[in-house]
Parts: C-alpha cells; sequence; structure tokens
C-alpha cells in the first residue's frame, strides 16, 4: 500500500486540520515509551478503554520496529514521529533511518507454518487494530490512523 500523505488524510473543517507535533527521538525504546505515554494522556480524552488499548498497542509495535529493525538499535539513527488528533481521529507517522522494507514480503504469522516464527505478528497487529495503515515505498514509514467510535465524545 502506498503511503498516503498525511496532509490529504480526512480534513477536520474548513479552516483546515490542525498542524501535526513533530518529535523526534533516538533509537531506545525508553524514549519512546516516553513519547507513547504522553500520547496515551492525549488520546484519553477521546478514546474508549478499548481504543486507547488498540492504539498503545499498534504504536508500540510502530516504534520497536523502527528502533529495532530500522535503526538497528543504533542510538545514533533517529526516530521521527509526526501526530495529531482531529476530532474522532488520530493520526501519526513514525519513519525511520534504517533501509526500509517490503511489508508484503513478510510472511503471514497466521499460516500454520509460521505458527512458531516470531516475524509478522506485530504487523499484523497495527493492520488490526488502527482503522488505517500504510507504508511509503521504501517501507522505512509508517502512517496511521485511528477513527474513534464516538466521533471523538467520549463516552
Amino acid at each position: 500500500m502506498v503511503l498516503p500523505d498525511l496532509e490529504t488524510m480526512n480534513p477536520s473543517s474548513d479552516l483546515g486540520p490542525p498542524p501535526f507535533t513533530d518529535v523526534t527521538i533516538p533509537s531506545d525504546t525508553a524514549e519512546a515509551r516516553r513519547v507513547q505515554e504522553e500520547l496515551e494522556k492525549q488520546l484519553a480524552a477521546q478514546a474508549t478503554a478499548q481504543e486507547l488499548f488498540a492504539v498503545r498497542l499498534a504504536l508500540e509495535e510502530a516504534l520497536v520496529n523502527a528502533i529495532k529493525h530500522g535503526n538497528q538499535m543504533d542510538r545514533t539513527k533517529k526516530v521521527a514521529i509526526s501526530y495529531r488528533f482531529l476530532p474522532g481521529r488520530f493520526e501519526i507517522r513514525i519513519s525511520d533511518e534504517g533501509p526500509g522494507f517490503d511489508p508484503t514480503d513478510v510472511p503471514d504469522p497466521t499460516a500454520v507454518e509460521n505458527l512458531d516464527r516470531p516475524c509478522g505478528r506485530g504487523l499484523m497487529l497495527m493492520r488490526h487494530y488502527m482503522t488505517e495503515v500504510a507504508y511509503n515505498d521504501r517501507g522505512n514509514s509508517v502512517v496511521m490512523a485511528k477513527v474513534f467510535r464516538g466521533n471523538g465524545i467520549r463516552k
């Protein structure tokens, strides 16, 4: 799937969508967790407990993939994170400095021959829990979006 331009993803009003917040972190899982915790605090305002769990899991998988697989745990390499909150919707792009990959080449983790193999489960979880998931052509950047059931109104 081709990576969409975040600027064109579902604008929220005639005034235009709010700008993205950009964060760059070293390839360090502790730094990724810090960013993830901050995003979770903001998500709690519009997401149900189930939706928060879904986004938390997808974020963790995407950040760990960028650090571990993309940047090979090299702390000198950076992970770029761009996100924004829209009414009823959360959008995020996570990019690493690695060579990238082809997500269609990742084996299906639910196939019988792959049940004992650890690869592919994170990508499957991201696709399952987020409303939209797409990669750039190089495969070193993922865009994910989550649409909230209450359309931005927490129940």
